[in-house]
């Protein structure tokens, strides 16, 4: 199992915004190995818990900088982070279900999330940034 990589193909050139995303991926990398080692469900929740708290502790702080720096994209920004922590939400429930075990397509849906928010709109909030700050 190939760990998620973080370099500068995923940064937005934001250093603060790098930050959290390299906390994002750490998190996700260890969620993914705790699902595929077969790891007790209160620590995968655990880990669930924190990936979903520092999401949304995330999307909050470029949140605050969208307002700061008067980001025009900044309610289709914010939509898509509902999305994406409502999808993470739907997320946990799989994950702790009862007697069902988690797909590796779930993780990697995951994956695709995460990777997909980096370099779809938030390189565009980056670039907006790193003019502005």
């Amino acid at each position: 199992m190939k760990d998620l990589v973080w370099d500068k193909t995923l940064s937005v050139d934001v250093p603060e915004i790098d930050e959290d995303h390299r906390r994002l991926v750490d998190l996700y990398n260890l969620l993914k190995h705790a699902v595929a080692d077969g790891e007790p469900k209160d620590y995968i929740a655990a880990l669930t818990e924190e990936l979903i708290a520092c999401t949304a502790w995330h999307f909050r702080h470029e949140e605050r900088l969208m307002l700061k720096y008067r980001y025009d994209g900044m309610a289709a920004h914010k939509a898509e982070h509902e999305e994406l922590i409502d999808s993470g939400k739907e997320l946990q429930q799989k994950l702790l279900a009862p007697g069902k075990p988690v797909s590796g397509e779930e993780i990697q849906r995951l994956e695709h999330w995460l990777v997909g928010h980096i370099l779809g709109t938030d390189m565009d909030l980056g670039a907006y940034l790193a003019q502005e700050m």
